[in-house]
């Protein structure tokens, strides 16, 4: 206390626009951590949301009486990004400003088309712009009228990502609409559109009511980037797309098909050799989605790459998914044609084989990020050749069922190596002492997902506590041999992890929680306090006992928790209840967010400040509840 009093007697002397400049510099979270140390910065704090340039606050979604006094008026905002599952269309009046320049706003699904149509009436300098789910729920709708006044009055606007479905949009206003949209507009992504509405969008000649010598002015001259998911790939959509759009670098199209494609609705050699016509194209994902249908691009072939090989030279990403007709040929012919490449993603490769990457150290190429999943193909010398990139940043090898402990030895001389993805394959304990010797000390994510071979043993063979460790996320779920004992060990070894999946465990218990809870990262955190994500879907041993570890204030900094909700229903009410910014998902939904701020970093506090800010004046009455749910689940047992 002394020292606090001391800081702000230090702290009153400095000028009050000097502490206001650099408060202005964080973000929302360390604001409200700031205003917890002292009167003086208390004062500050209150003051500075009136002119603060970003507002960014994703990890965390607020009703609208906790978000209005965090958002007054602000004539200086120019960034906004927030998650708006607790908000509806009585709140756009109070996210929508004219001073913004860029609006992300997540999980949209209880507003209307009225939240698109008041951007577009009240941001006339946007430039970037993000709505996720918008009108998802039952009642909510948008009509193309909302989308013509979203573009017709965001006339700066340069990126756009509208993730919702559009295809209920007339497809005769589709394209009438979309020539109101910003010259300057250079990346547009949409959730879901039909191939068809995509092609009579770009093509010359638009509209039934037009003479067939009409033509349309270009639409989106200016557009560099392009990413859509639609039903299906075809070749007529592939080949507007390359004729039409002259400076596109930037080229991520996704189809996930309901039934088996006929040739007029699929992808083929003629149409897959239509792509880049230009050359320009630094960035290509082509992906066929199996999310309702076990489906590939079955018309596309060797002959398919071959005839786009030779425009091929400046791309630096490609990305294949689904191209079970393409062999070592054809993939051999994009890593020697692309000179550049610096990302390969290839998934459902069924053709793959380890002599693509047999003599990949002959080439100039320097990969940094690999994926190649559900490549059954692939052997340990495939891992051993791609080794000789030793810049490699990101592996991805889920799936790869015939990958082992080989594969480990070589993966241990990528010491640059930050994401290591090995679902499902071969290894075993010792194969993992293998990253401890080499690459576990600059790791930030791994992932061992249902490597059935892995036992408690693979904690200590990864981890040493004398070590200093970067791993921030661990995936040990569907490990059938993992106990409450290999939990133990993780907890002992102090890594500071911030998302740790272990669903699927049915060895795991009340003890593996109790643990974590425990849990001292270092000297000077809370216990359990650097757990963000954890997921305990259907472990096996989770009972009443530990969701009360699972309450405050034990594991301060969690957001998100998957448990099963069968187990105790009421518990998991209460329990949801008494945190209310943590995300409980009891459905088996994989958790986490992309968008991850860098919130909840903060040393030295038991509990979230901004939680306990926000809550500042509540009742206990929800932990009062838990705790009665508790006693009469003793009571039952």
């Amino acid at each position: 206390m002394a020292n606090s009093e001391a800081a702000g007697g230090a702290l009153e002397q400095l000028p009050a626009a000097l502490l206001a400049t650099i408060m202005t510099k964080l973000d929302v979270s360390s604001i409200r951590s700031l205003a917890s140390t002292c009167t003086t910065i208390r004062s500050c704090a209150s003051q500075i949301f009136h002119f603060l340039p970003n507002f960014h606050l994703l990890d965390v979604a607020l009703s609208i009486n906790l978000l209005r006094p965090l958002l007054p008026p602000n004539p200086y905002l120019r960034s906004l990004k927030v998650d708006c599952s607790k908000l509806d269309d009585s709140s756009i009046e109070h996210l929508v400003r004219p001073s913004l320049h860029e609006i992300s706003l997540l999980n949209c699904a209880d507003f209307s088309g009225r939240l698109l149509s008041l951007i577009g009436g009240q941001c006339k300098d946007l430039r970037s712009l993000y709505l996720g789910c918008v009108a998802e729920k039952r009642g909510r709708a948008v009509h193309i009228s909302n989308l013509e006044e979203l573009l017709c009055g965001c006339t700066e606007l340069k990126t756009l990502s509208l993730m919702f479905d559009i295809s209920l949009f007339p497809r005769y206003n589709f394209a009438r609409a979309w020539s109101l949209a910003s010259e300057n507009l250079t990346s547009l992504e949409i959730g879901y559109v039909s191939s068809v509405m995509v092609t009579e969008l770009l093509s010359p000649n638009v509209g039934p009511h037009q003479p067939p010598n009409h033509l349309q002015p270009s639409i989106l001259p200016s557009l560099q980037r392009l990413c859509l998911s639609v039903d299906y790939i075809t070749d007529t959509m592939v080949e507007t797309v390359s004729k039409c759009l002259i400076n596109l670098t930037h080229l991520d199209l996704r189809d996930a098909p309901i039934i088996e494609p006929r040739v007029t609705f699929d992808l083929t050699n003629s149409g897959f050799q239509q792509i880049n016509q230009r050359g320009k194209l630094k960035h290509l994902s082509l992906v066929r989605s199996q999310e309702f249908l076990i489906t590939y691009f079955k018309r596309v072939n060797d002959l398919g790459i071959l005839l786009m090989a030779d425009r091929c030279s400046s791309m630096e990403s490609i990305c294949l998914g689904g191209f079970c007709r393409v062999t070592d040929s054809g993939f051999k012919t994009i890593l020697h044609s692309c000179s550049t490449l610096y990302k390969l993603r290839v998934s459902h490769g069924m053709l793959l084989t380890n002599l693509v990457f047999l003599d990949i150290s002959a080439t100039s190429l320097s990969l940094t990020h690999v994926s190649l999943r559900w490549c059954n193909l692939l052997r340990n010398q495939a891992v051993i050749s791609l080794a000789s990139n030793l810049d490699l940043r990101v592996l991805d090898l889920r799936d790869c069922r015939n990958l082992g402990d080989e594969a480990l030895q070589a993966i241990s001389t990528l010491h640059k190596l930050k994401i290591l993805l090995l679902d499902g394959s071969d290894i075993t304990d010792a194969g993992l002492s293998y990253l401890r010797e080499g690459v576990i000390g600059s790791l930030v994510s791994l992932s061992i997902r249902g490597c059935k071979r892995l036992t408690d043993k693979c904690i200590s063979a990864l981890f040493d506590p004398s070590s200093k460790q970067e791993l921030q996320e661990l995936d040990l779920s569907n490990l059938p041999n993992l106990s409450d004992n290999g939990i133990f060990s993780l907890a002992k070894s102090r890594v500071p992890i911030l998302e740790l999946r272990m669903r699927q465990c049915p060895l795991i218990g009340d003890t593996s929680i109790m643990a974590l809870a425990s849990m001292q990262v270092d000297d000077h955190r809370s216990h359990g306090s650097s757990l963000r994500v954890l997921d305990l879907y259907n472990c096996g041993g989770i009972t009443s006992l530990s969701f009360r570890w699972l309450k405050n204030p034990y594991f301060p900094r969690l957001r998100w928790l998957g448990v099963t909700g069968s187990v105790n229903r009421d518990m998991v009410d209460a329990l949801a209840r008494s945190r209310p910014f943590l995300h409980v998902a009891c459905h088996g939904e994989e958790l986490g967010t992309d968008h991850w701020d860098g919130l909840y970093m903060h040393d030295n506090e038991e509990m979230d400040e901004l939680e306990q800010w926000l809550l500042e004046g509540g009742d206990e009455s929800d932990d009062e509840e838990m705790e009665e749910v508790e006693n009469n689940g003793e009571m039952v047992e």
